[in-house]
Parts: structure tokens; sequence; C-alpha cells
């Protein structure tokens, strides 16, 4: 989360690891249109078409998190399933590895997109006046 140092008008800020590079800091002008924008591209892209979704931050910021929860439950059965799976549809045990193992990053990269996620949903949901959910 972006914490504010001082409380002056020259404020020095601390920018946690988890927020996304892509996204201006917390608080500085426009910094909740660079956050929809790296929001909405994680999502499909037809979801562009959806003006609920494009317009109104925390709506698109909660089906972002539902979409990498539900992609990061799709890449933990794939990991728990791919060596029966595949050897059964005659995968080849060098690419079955390879497999495994490009679900184990994606899963790695979408745990960290996840937190990143969280981090900005809290900061729009801060910025807006709005309480925290759990979510």
């Amino acid at each position: 989360m972006l914490l504010s140092a001082q409380t002056t008008a020259c404020t020095s800020t601390y920018r946690s690891p988890d927020w996304p590079g892509q996204i201006t800091p917390f608080g500085t002008p426009g910094w909740e249109h660079s956050a929809a924008r790296w929001l909405r591209g994680l999502l499909p892209a037809r979801y562009s078409s959806y003006a609920t979704m494009t317009g109104q931050y925390t709506v698109l910021a909660r089906h972002v998190q539902l979409q990498l929860q539900h992609e990061q439950r799709a890449l933990r059965v794939g990991l728990h399933t791919a060596r029966v799976d595949l050897r059964t549809m005659g995968v080849s045990d060098q690419v079955i590895e390879q497999t495994i193992r490009l679900y184990a990053t994606e899963l790695s990269v979408l745990h960290d997109t996840a937190r990143s996620v969280r981090l900005v949903t809290r900061a729009l949901l801060n910025g807006a006046g709005l309480p925290r959910t759990t979510w």
C-alpha cells in the first residue's frame, strides 16, 4: 500500500513492492484511471464492451479478483491432473513435465498479481471513501 511518510505539501511516499508499476502512485492525479486501465488489462477482451465493468472501478476490481481466483483454481486442477490425463492422451513425458512447470510458474505469477489486485482494490475503495471489504 502507498503510505505517506509526511503530511506536509512536500510528501515523500513509500510504494509497496506489491503496487503495480503500471499504476501511478496512490493519490496522484489520475491514479484511479491508471488503476482501472491496469485492471481492465487483466480481464478477457470481451469485458471492455461492458459499461458497468469499465465505468465502475469497484465492480471492475471485484470481477478481476474473481477472474484470478478461477484462473488459479484451473491451474491447480491442471497441476494435479496433468500427469495422468496427459499421459492417457499420448503426450510425451518431456512435454508433461514442461506443462507442469508452466502451470507452476503461471500459478506463482497469478498469486503475485492477485496480491497486487487486492492492494489496488483497497486503495480504490479507500480513495472513494467506501468501507473496506474482505473480498
